[in-house]
């Protein structure tokens, strides 16, 4: 009974280190007209506000989940929490827009520690079925978080403050330190150095990647400075012995299909979480408030769902649940893509929303467990890592497509139609991958 109790605690720590990440992002989303507002920023200016924070966290997210690997989890992952918790702090007291910017990229670094080594403890922690349980709530996390995340951001915003969600992630991180050092197993981690070349030129190659995405100038200079530095990332992974990012991480045909899906399915989530409640907003005359109230039905179904996932993973394998998932997913993001102002909230965005939140319940976690499945125990960090950066690179170059496509076309509902069109259109991609790679990789290995 005191082993079960234990492995409770660790999981409450990873599952609410995650949240924070998430909870962190939809506060920024939520409160942009009163940081505006508060710090006298200008649209250029704000951008750099969520820019900076993507830059370091997509950056350093292949050394944070390599470092726990090396260092020792348990040690990387209090100095990611010291980081983040500092950064939330000086974001909060920010009074200017250097100041807010150069704290959100700090905060960047810790989220980029936090996300893999989380994963990776996971991951050291459970096995068997313990283990499947453990990822599906880790999976539902973040379908679940990201839109309870979005409510909580419009009760700060509407209510209180936006510095408020910030502070609050300060206490939030010493309580995660104490239960770190409570109940994480001390690891001293490998014995070897870390690969800095690869290091350096990942770090450089990722930044200039996302730049090229996000960035408002120089986007084609940064695009060929990403290849020529990733280019050179690669072969240094190749040629050394300690790799930051072992090669042979794509070696497995499943876990190919796993990357690839993750970065679609999630490119179109991220779109569809960014789009829909500013059309809420602005043609149903939602609230910040109400519009993150409005993704309850996802969040309900989501949940509700996400329970079923370690059970059906049993009967159905993760690429059954995988396909079956996106497939909804794609469904609901079709329903959602005829939306009009006069077919209203339930039947326009709700109903489709339930759609979208079953297979959302059926997909992020399959994503998750097959992304680090199979791997060696001194990769589970670098694994991590690889299913980090696809969420996150996803999300940036989704979110990019999807805001694209609608700025195509003038008027936000036919905007939001053509937008949310391309979601399903990256959703029905990443069906593909399930279908001729993740399958048949799965069926392989039984």
């Amino acid at each position: 009974m005191a082993k079960q109790k234990r492995f409770d605690w660790i999981l409450l720590v990873i599952l609410m280190s995650y949240f924070m990440i998430l909870l962190d992002n939809s506060i920024i989303c939520t409160g942009t007209v009163k940081i505006v507002q508060d710090l006298h920023l200008n649209q250029a200016t704000l951008s750099w506000v969520s820019s900076a924070y993507s830059l370091t966290f997509g950056g350093f997210l292949l050394l944070g989940g390599r470092a726990g690997d090396l260092f020792g989890r348990r040690r990387v992952f209090e100095l990611g929490l010291i980081l983040f918790g500092l950064g939330s702090l000086l974001v909060g007291l920010a009074v200017n827009a250097p100041m807010i910017i150069a704290s959100r990229a700090f905060q960047g670094v810790g989220s980029a520690i936090l996300a893999p080594t989380t994963l990776a403890i996971l991951m050291d922690t459970y096995e068997g079925a313990e283990r499947t349980k453990a990822i599906a709530y880790y999976g539902a996390m973040a379908g679940i978080g990201a839109s309870v995340s979005l409510v909580i951001g419009g009760i700060f915003a509407s209510l209180l403050t936006w510095r408020v969600g910030f502070f609050m992630n300060v206490p939030i991180s010493i309580w995660m330190f104490y239960l770190a050092v409570k109940h994480l197993n001390k690891d001293n981690g490998q014995s070897g150095k870390l690969d800095w070349l690869g290091t350096f030129s990942s770090l450089i190659g990722m930044s200039a990647l996302v730049y090229s995405i996000i960035g408002d100038w120089a986007k084609l200079p940064a695009f060929l400075l990403a290849v020529l530095f990733l280019v050179l990332f690669i072969y240094q992974e190749y040629r050394t012995g300690q790799p930051i990012m072992p090669l042979r991480l794509f070696t497995d045909r499943e876990r190919i299909g796993v990357y690839v899906g993750r970065f679609l399915y999630l490119g179109a989530m991220m779109g569809f979480w960014f789009i829909t409640p500013q059309l809420m907003q602005n043609q149903l005359g939602f609230s910040a408030l109400m519009a993150g109230v409005a993704f309850f039905p996802l969040t309900i179904v989501n949940f509700i769902i996400a329970l079923q996932v370690a059970r059906l993973t049993t009967k159905w394998g993760n690429g059954g649940l995988l396909v079956t998932g996106i497939a909804l997913t794609a469904t609901g993001m079709l329903w959602l893509s005829f939306f009009a102002s006069e077919t209203g909230y339930w039947w326009g965005i709700a109903a489709p929303m339930v759609v979208i939140g079953v297979g959302q319940g059926l997909s992020l976690s399959p994503f998750t467990a097959a992304g680090v499945a199979h791997t060696r125990g001194t990769d589970a960090g670098a694994a991590s890592g690889v299913v980090n950066v696809m969420h996150q690179i996803g999300g940036s170059v989704g979110l990019s497509v999807l805001v694209t496509t609608q700025s195509l076309f003038s008027g936000q509902v036919v905007g939001f139609q053509h937008a949310i069109l391309m979601g399903a259109v990256l959703l029905g991609l990443a069906l593909l991958a399930a279908i001729f790679l993740i399958v048949p990789g799965e069926r392989q290995k039984n």
